[in-house]
């Protein structure tokens, strides 16, 4: 049945520059490459597809994502072409909303990186730095976290029955059930990754983590016992939330901001609400990086408040040291100062509690970093920040020594010339740059170079002393200047 044309299909058509007649010959040529030697699509399909906005059957849509996602450079997923199909769902109690089950959740992982594995392969770049903010979260995770019961959310089907969802095809063999020890190497392999991210850069080891997602995305289309099954979803949304952070630290920002969300989705299917909340937070920083600080603070009302009663005290203080960017961002100094009050005293109540492996980096130091952050950030719209900017900064640097944390380091020390270029210090500005350029090389941060770069414009108004213009070419050879940074 038609309803319409499909205006997602018509304008991603539109970007690629093809006639119906060469879609249709694609489609048919990458068909046969993946074992689908039936499909005989023609111009009359397309034109139905995009101009009444008929569904093909599938492997159809399939195909097309893969062709979508290899000519135009990014991920295209099934949902982005106007091409999923209703799915059943999974009925709440009466006067709630029908949520969805947890094998589109899977489908929705497993295609997704399935699209984003294909573009390693063949040496593809997401090019799309547009972050859709809000939009891209869809209505049933905003109805969970604005309310759904916890004690219904624990109750909901956990299981994907396997052959239901529409598979795509990727090179990897299909995995069966998992057992305890293989669920237990899983979570450890977190650690690992999240480790190597904190040192150097997402760039390195975003391929092997979306390659152990996509793993977990088979292993959820088998049964698993109950406990066994949830913890396989957390370690799906770890993974995918580690995924998004890694995308978002190399550039790949719309990327980046879709694993958050399947990450958020993950820990739904877990009934694991303060993990959910977490996710919604990075897509929060996401947008704060870009300068978008009011929708920013949209999202970070819905996480802090969708997280529910089982925020622990560390988890509420990480939340409000995000909100307080945002407050900072728009210059609500006030609003900043409560918010990191709270903070310091929910850390204080949390820090000698044991915390779920997703929060077990939100240390001290992690604290100050961001608390420094904030009030770097403030310090443009309000000159008495900035100190209280620096005693931050200087408590993250020395809690950071030796811990492995060279990104992080890095961040610290432009945050500090930032303050410092800030407040007419260009002697003390330069000797922090100095420093941050020294470790900059170790790292592989689109993030950190933005930042570099967002800080070099604050010296540019010392540009005619000598060593400032030698300070800045040095930086302008440092950091590539293919990416613009956020305005």
């Amino acid at each position: 049945m038609s309803s319409g044309p499909n205006t997602r299909l018509a304008d991603l058509f539109a970007l690629t520059g093809w006639s119906k007649g060469e879609l249709a010959r694609l489609v048919n040529r990458r068909g046969a490459a993946m074992g689908q030697q039936q499909l005989s699509t023609d111009t009359s399909r397309v034109r139905r597809w995009i101009e009444r906005g008929e569904i093909p059957r599938d492997p159809v849509p399939r195909v097309l994502a893969a062709v979508f996602t290899e000519r135009l450079g990014r991920v295209v997923s099934i949902e982005d072409l106007g091409l999923a199909r209703p799915r059943r769902t999974a009925t709440a109690r009466a006067g709630d909303a029908a949520v969805e089950e947890p094998e589109r959740t899977a489908e929705i992982l497993t295609e997704f990186t399935g699209m984003d594995l294909m573009l390693n392969r063949r040496g593809l770049a997401d090019t799309v730095t547009e972050l859709p903010g809000a939009s891209v979260i869809p209505d049933s995770l905003y109805h969970w976290l604005g309310g759904e019961s916890v004690a219904h959310a624990a109750n909901r089907p956990r299981q994907v029955i396997t052959g239901t969802p529409a598979r795509p095809i990727v090179d990897v063999y299909e995995p069966g059930p998992a057992g305890p020890a293989e669920v237990a190497a899983l979570e450890r392999s977190f650690e690992v990754f999240r480790a190597w991210d904190a040192s150097r850069g997402g760039g390195l080891q975003r391929k092997a983590v979306i390659g152990q997602l996509n793993e977990v995305g088979g292993l959820l289309t088998h049964r698993h016992p109950p406990e066994l099954a949830r913890r396989l979803w957390l370690v799906a949304a770890n993974l995918a939330a580690l995924a998004g952070w890694m995308s978002h630290d190399v550039g790949l920002e719309a990327t980046g901001q879709r694993y958050f969300v399947i990450a958020a989705q993950a820990a739904k299917e877990a009934g694991d609400r303060p993990r959910a909340g977490e996710a919604i937070s990075r897509c929060a920083r996401q947008l704060l990086h870009h300068g978008r600080a009011t929708e920013a603070l949209d999202l970070m009302r819905t996480a802090h408040a969708g997280a529910g009663p089982q925020l622990r005290p560390l988890t509420r203080a990480m939340l409000n040291t995000v909100e307080a960017w945002a407050e900072a961002s728009l210059g609500h100094g006030e609003r900043v100062a409560r918010l990191l009050g709270e903070a310091e005293e929910e850390f204080l109540k949390g820090s000698a509690e044991p915390q779920p492996v997703w929060m077990q980096t939100f240390n001290e130091a992690e604290l100050h970093g961001m608390q420094a952050l904030v009030y770097r950030t403030l310090a443009e719209h309000d000159p008495r920040a900035a100190e209280r900017s620096v005693e931050h900064v200087r408590a993250a640097i020395r809690l950071r020594a030796g811990q492995g944390q060279e990104r992080s380091t890095v961040l610290d020390l432009v945050t500090l010339a930032s303050v410092r270029w800030l407040t007419g210090e260009p002697e003390e500005a330069g000797r922090q740059t100095r420093l941050a350029l020294e470790l900059i090389s170790a790292t592989s941060s689109h993030r950190t170079w933005d930042r570099l770069r967002r800080m070099d414009r604050l010296a540019a108004r010392y540009q005619a002393l000598p060593a400032v213009a030698e300070l800045r070419a040095d930086v302008g050879a440092a950091v590539p200047a293919a990416r613009r940074p956020p305005e």
